[in-house]
């Protein structure tokens, strides 16, 4: 299996809404998430969408650096809703594979036949208009995270594409053998349809952010994503061109220098080339609530 498989057209995407119409088993397993089985979803969940600190789990899946022996992190958390035979069924459809930077892991428009398990670096979801091939960056997401998680639920094409924005190590999923897990598992359709839904929720957010704010305080709020959402602390190495972060904050690139500059006078920022710090961020929290 190659790149191809993850940008190449063809095939009809899988159907959520078509081909898995809720069962009454699955009815009771939604209304039961909440109960018996809210604490598994919730460490599921926080595995993908929490920055991974001091949990035993989280440090021996990023410690070790053999491919197959890495997808052991996704098994550990998996198998509190699936049996290990289940699960072996995803390792056989899965295929490791590295992105360099600025390469496209899924494309937007073409079918959804796979999702992507991202081990290792960051991503943007970029969406391209039709209109005027200008792009836009939905989100932005590190690792660990389950991508194109709304293709086991969505059935036309993809909506944006998923690419590098520095060297990823990912695990390509087939979706039609997670689909057929899910139709046995509704738990752990519970708890992948909540990682879908979050991606989303990211990208309306960026979008209210767009629409409501001035240029300063949309910048305020990219940067303040960075910080806490991307690389876990106030002072890092950008991954972003200043391009990347004008196509994020929906402005020029002009914007963005002019910005920074004006930002590292007043001392809430300071950077050299690509290293950043945000020495005050309470001020870009202002900036962003004003704006």
């Amino acid at each position: 299996m190659t790149r191809d498989v993850l940008q190449g057209g063809g095939g009809k995407g899988i159907s959520f809404a078509d081909s898995f119409p809720p069962s009454r088993s699955m009815k009771n397993a939604v209304m039961s998430s909440e109960t018996k089985c809210s604490r598994d979803i919730s460490l599921l969940y926080s595995f993908f969408f929490v920055p991974l600190q001091n949990e035993t789990i989280s440090m021996n899946f990023l410690d070790n650096k053999d491919s197959k022996d890495n997808f052991s992190g996704f098994r550990k958390i998996s198998t509190l809703f699936i049996s290990d035979d289940e699960f072996r069924k995803i390792e056989k459809a899965a295929v490791f594979l590295r992105f360099k930077k600025g390469e496209t892991i899924l494309k937007q428009g073409h079918a959804p036949t796979h999702i992507a398990y991202l081990q290792s670096g960051i991503v943007k979801f970029n969406f391209q208009s039709p209109e005027n091939e200008k792009n836009t960056i939905l989100t932005l997401v590190s690792a660990p995270k389950i991508l194109g998680g709304a293709n086991l639920f969505y059935k036309d094409n993809n909506l944006f594409s998923i690419v590098a924005v520095e060297d990823c190590e990912i695990f390509l999923i087939e979706a039609s053998a997670l689909y057929e897990l899910l139709k046995e598992n509704g738990n752990y359709a519970v708890a992948l349809f909540q990682m879908a839904s979050e991606m989303f929720k990211k990208s309306i957010l960026n979008f209210i952010s767009v629409a409501n704010k001035q240029k300063e305080a949309r910048i305020a709020d990219v940067f303040i994503y960075l910080a806490e959402e991307i690389y876990f602390g106030t002072a890092f190495k950008l991954s972003l061109t200043r391009k990347e972060i004008a196509e994020f904050a929906c402005c020029s690139v002009e914007n963005i220098i002019m910005t920074l500059s004006k930002w590292q006078q007043e001392g809430i920022v300071s950077f050299s080339g690509k290293n950043l710090e945000i020495t005050n961020i309470e001020k870009l929290r202002y900036i962003s609530k004003v704006g």
